[in-house]
């Protein structure tokens, strides 16, 4: 830990605001590490978490049901499927964060392939770097040696592609241009053929292709060039394997669609979703699936899906992310979600000024300013510097409140925030960069 830091104590929010209780405002410049989607103290989503709140805060989900979350189990199917893309998701199992929405999916694949009398199928292929959460089997999908390291032994055994990073690509046989290296890369797509390749090698034994699909979050917001998704989850389908999205980042509209693999056009067997599920107000998760997955599960007690959470389905929860959803379907909600886009991208124009800036990415409502030791050679900075966690530090002095990814700059603002906050943002992350990287 940082000697010299010091916590901000947050006392209240307002909007795209958070308030510290010395009274001063910052702007919430990654939307609360990715959840917030409206804005902090929205009407709607109180207005549901207090409506329900008069009925039951909590009640087991073992062996009960309600209301709340049948309701919200029709919705998310409703939003999660496109009338134009197969398989159909039309089994949402429910938990409590990105982390065990994806265990649940990976558990009811092994278990679902052993009692489809294909116990052979162990094995789950993922793009090197990619972060699925932190319980032991999210971690062993993600195997992340920055957040992971202490655990390897711990972990079961996965096997890694080469991450879909145009930017820094062995193959990728473009100079550097002041433009998103996924527009001017020249190479043959060998990300994508490698994977292919490793998806029939292991073939049979092939439980599941995991992707993080249109953007890796945590290995760097690596942006990924367009048909990857597609290619590899035709891959994997192609040997009998599933195919499992984790949407935590992606999902609810982040980049731009319900899904990102609507974009992509190719749906996953199984999804998990988190984070912005309940527009940032409380902890809740789903993991979707098809059918076909959950036709092993029919039957004798024996093959029942044990796996639940104390607060599995809370009706709280459930109630503001069915207005969450209301919201993001709302008849003016993709008008101001596309203002926020082209804001962003009009604003990040401003950090090809810097020579220190290496690559700037956006997809939707994220935008990634990638910070370099030397623009036309891609070299990085050492990381015991920390360089981006330092522009951070000074950004907030400047009253913007973002995280980095190393030395990765985020910018994910919620979708109420006007143009003047998106220019307020970048002015402070730039007025950052110069000040820790004068040019």
């Amino acid at each position: 830990m940082d000697p010299e830091f010091h916590p901000i104590s947050i006392q209240a929010g307002e909007g795209a605001w958070l308030i510290a209780s010395d009274g001063k405002r910052y702007l919430d410049g990654n939307s609360s590490i990715w959840t917030n989607l409206h804005g902090h103290r929205h009407p709607k989503l109180d207005a549901a978490l207090f409506d329900q709140l008069g009925r039951i805060a909590h009640s087991s989900f073992l062996g009960l049901t309600h209301e709340p979350a049948a309701r919200l189990a029709s919705e998310l199917v409703s939003f999660a499927n496109d009338p134009d893309l197969h398989p159909k998701l039309n089994r949402v199992f429910f938990s409590d964060d990105g982390s065990t929405a994806m265990e649940a999916g990976l558990k009811m694949i092994l278990q679902g392939f052993s009692q489809a009398g294909e116990p052979l199928r162990r094995e789950f292929i993922s793009p090197d770097g990619a972060y699925h959460g932190d319980t032991i089997g999210a971690m062993s999908l993600g195997k992340s040696e920055t957040f992971h390291h202490h655990f390897q032994t711990f972990l079961f055994p996965t096997r890694k592609v080469m991450a879909p990073a145009c930017y820094r690509c062995p193959f990728n046989r473009a100079k550097p241009e002041r433009e998103d290296a996924r527009r001017y890369r020249k190479c043959n797509f060998e990300c994508a053929t490698l994977a292919e390749e490793e998806i029939h090698k292991v073939g049979h034994r092939l439980a599941a292709w995991v992707l993080e699909p249109k953007v890796q979050g945590a290995a760097g917001m690596i942006m990924h060039p367009e048909g990857y998704a597609q290619r590899t989850a035709a891959a994997a389908r192609k040997v009998g394997a599933r195919v499992l999205f984790d949407e935590v980042l992606t999902g609810c509209h982040r980049t731009g669609t319900a899904l990102a693999a609507h974009s992509q056009r190719v749906m996953p067997d199984v999804v998990a979703l988190a984070k912005g599920l309940t527009g940032g107000y409380l902890p809740l998760a789903a993991t979707l699936t098809t059918e076909k997955v959950f036709a092993p599960f029919h039957g004798d007690p024996e093959k029942t899906f044990f796996h639940g959470h104390s607060y599995t389905a809370n009706p709280l929860g459930c109630a503001v992310a069915t207005a969450n959803l209301g919201l993001l379907s709302g008849r003016d909600a993709e008008k101001q979600r596309h203002r926020i886009f082209r804001s962003l991208q009009e604003v990040s124009k401003q950090f090809w000024q810097h020579p220190n800036v290496g690559d700037v990415r956006q997809e939707g409502g994220i935008l990634a300013i990638e910070i370099v030791r030397d623009r036309s050679t891609r070299a990085r900075f050492p990381s015991k510097e920390k360089r981006g966690a330092r522009i951070c530090r000074a950004a907030q002095d400047l009253g913007l409140i973002t995280r980095p990814v190393g030395d990765v700059l985020v910018l994910m603002p919620p979708f109420c925030t006007t143009d003047e906050e998106i220019e307020k943002m970048a002015e402070s992350l730039f007025q950052g960069i110069r000040k820790e990287m004068p040019a």
